[in-house]
């Protein structure tokens, strides 16, 4: 089974709005809204689940009915930081196993928890295909895409003298996916030790803290993070340029 659970608890304060970026209307929808959509055209995601900036949850439960988004289960308080939000929804997921709608029908490792971020609405079926694909395979799956630009070390304020041959390097996002039962280990070990969960820590970044190994996924660079009022203009050109198309 392909769970998601959609990270909505920021406020993003770069975007220069009012309200959390994740609930900017773009083309008459909100960019929430947009990326739910995508999860629930998927054929091989199951069930939907948010976490989401406290005093919003009324308006994503809106949205499940206005959308009649039929994978939707439910929605829940985000934390402080990304990682407390991540983990809220790793906890619910362990108790929907325990004594919710999931008791008794498989186990931990049996789930595959899709974790994504609620301001990337341009997320491919295809992107989302692999990424759960690559988990069944190996555990974990992490969309990802080579660097290509050149990437130089810092020697002083001014100047370099070293740089990181960009074949090694690749860049990783959401959409993410990994084990329930690695995820509910990770999770505990982490916030009980402190280690990966600080900062901009992600669930990929604090994985690799605790010493597991991460598997490429396919990804694409349609696939933007909304941060600033640029990226929402590019969001509005490819809404755009699907109508025209």
């Amino acid at each position: 089974m392909n769970y998601a659970i959609i990270v909505a608890g920021g406020v993003g304060s770069r975007m220069g709005h009012d309200i959390p970026k994740q609930f900017i209307e773009v083309e008459g929808k909100t960019v929430l809204a947009h990326t739910l959509e995508n999860f629930e055209k998927h054929p091989m995601v199951h069930a939907i689940g948010v976490v989401c900036i406290d005093g919003w949850l009324d308006q994503v439960l809106d949205y499940a009915d206005k959308y009649k988004l039929t994978k939707f289960k439910w929605v829940i308080k985000g934390g402080n930081t990304v990682q407390e939000s991540i983990r809220n929804g790793v906890e619910k997921l362990k108790d929907e196993l325990k004594s919710g709608e999931l008791k008794d029908k498989l186990t931990a490792n049996e789930l595959n928890v899709i974790i994504h971020d609620g301001i990337r609405p341009l997320v491919d079926s295809d992107v989302l295909t692999d990424v759960i694909n690559t988990c069944e395979k190996y555990g974990n799956g992490v969309s990802s895409l080579p660097y290509n630009e050149q990437i130089f070390v810092v020697a002083d304020e001014i100047s370099t003298t070293s740089y990181i041959p960009r074949e090694t390097l690749r860049r990783v996002s959401t959409p993410q996916a990994y084990k329930l039962d690695k995820l509910v280990w990770a999770y505990d070990k982490a916030f009980k030790e402190e280690i990966g969960i600080y900062g901009s820590s992600y669930t990929n970044t604090m994985m690799v803290e605790l010493g597991e190994r991460l598997f490429f996924a396919k990804g694409s660079d349609k696939n933007i993070k909304l941060t600033t009022p640029d990226d929402l203009e590019i969001f509005k050109g490819y809404l755009n340029g699907r109508k025209q198309g």
